[in-house]
């Protein structure tokens, strides 16, 4: 039976920051209207993460006073599914690049040829 790898919230945030650090400047300075957020539990099974919102690519003139779109990585999954806490920081750091294409109007299609 494999141990799931317990990652405390606050290392887990850490661990998200980091990952969102790594995100080349020329990318997130046009990041927009966006919050990134660690939830423990995904809405449905097998979910690392989730966006939610309006692509940079379908935003036209008539965006304009909305909610901030939204990523959520999911800490209890990841954890589930690493092996060691290396494997956790991989994992996030896969999760968040993820997520961060959709808020670029990249498909999981796409996402799957360019090897993510």
């Amino acid at each position: 039976m494999a141990t799931v790898i317990e990652v405390s919230r606050e290392k887990f945030e850490e661990l998200v920051a980091e990952a969102l650090d790594t995100i080349p400047p020329e990318l997130t300075k046009v990041m927009d209207n966006v919050v990134v957020v660690v939830v423990d539990d995904p809405p449905e099974p097998d979910l690392l993460g989730l966006y939610t919102g309006i692509p940079l690519t379908e935003r036209d003139g008539w965006y304009a006073g909305v909610l901030p779109d939204r990523i959520e990585i999911y800490r209890h999954p990841i954890c589930a599914i690493c092996d060691t806490e290396d494997d956790v920081v991989e994992e996030v750091q896969i999760t968040v690049v993820h997520e961060i294409a959709h808020h670029f109007g990249i498909s999981d299609e796409r996402l799957h040829e360019l090897g993510w």
